[in-house]
Order: structure tokens, then C-alpha cells, then sequence
């Protein structure tokens, strides 16, 4: 019997900090991951906090996220 090529993934968790806001938080972590991890492949948001200053506004944003790339 002749099987397919598959493909398998990793996913690894990361945590992006950010005080421009969720997206960029996001984009920090995926950058910073980029460094040193081949062939990312996609993310997902598994939780999102922030830290809210003496003045009451949102001063960071942290996401927890996890990233998948493919194993050679």
C-alpha cells in the first residue's frame, strides 16, 4: 500500500507583550519566533491579559499564544 506525503507539526507556546495593542503583540511573538524556528506555520490565541496602570488605562498587552511549524 502507497501512503501520501504527510506532513507533521510542533506547536510551541509563546508569549507576546506589547503596549500598541493585541495585534501587535501577537506580531511581536510571531516575529521574535521566526528567529529561530523553520517553516511556521500558524498560530492560535489561547489567552489574552493586560496590565492596567496607576491612571486606570491598559499600559501592556500580553498574549499567549501557540505556534505550530513543520518538522523535517
Amino acid at each position: 500500500m502507497t501512503y501520501g506525503r504527510g506532513r507533521t507539526y510542533k506547536k510551541v507556546e509563546i508569549i507576546g507583550i506589547s503596549q500598541a495593542g493585541i495585534e501587535d503583540a501577537i506580531q511581536q511573538a510571531v516575529t521574535k519566533a521566526q528567529e529561530s524556528l523553520e517553516k511556521l506555520s500558524w498560530f492560535e490565541v489561547q489567552n489574552v491579559r493586560g496590565h492596567i496602570g496607576d491612571d486606570g488605562k491598559i499600559n501592556e498587552y500580553q498574549v499567549v499564544l501557540k505556534v505550530a511549524f513543520e518538522l523535517k
